[in-house]
């Protein structure tokens, strides 16, 4: 399946402003706003924080396939998609991230 295809079949964001990722100390490693061009990967962690309570490295994995064709892109251009280089990294590490909702007003 295609990544458009897996956004329709994830819960909706609307009531998201963006989703802060945070490490083991709580500290705000990363924020993806809930944006054109960044929409679909809140979606894509909004959901894997719901699946799994966590970015875990098992929840990477599944995120890389939600990703589908994009991750393929991300693998031949690092830099280019870092909210999918972030789970190739925990994907193949033992590292978690938590994840905290920014609530749109």
């Amino acid at each position: 399946m295609s990544f458009a295809e897996n956004l329709k079949k994830l819960p909706g964001i609307s009531h998201l402003a963006a989703i802060n990722l945070l490490d083991a100390e709580g500290n705000v490693v990363a924020a993806i706003e809930n944006k054109p061009g960044s929409a679909g990967s809140v979606a894509v962690y909004n959901h894997l924080a719901q699946t799994y309570g966590a970015i875990t490295p098992e929840a990477a994995r599944k995120g890389l396939e939600l990703y589908a064709e994009h991750t393929d892109d991300a693998r031949a251009h690092p830099g280019k998609h870092p909210n999918i280089d972030r789970l190739i990294e925990l994907a193949a590490a033992q590292g978690t991230l938590r994840t905290k909702n920014v609530f749109a007003l």
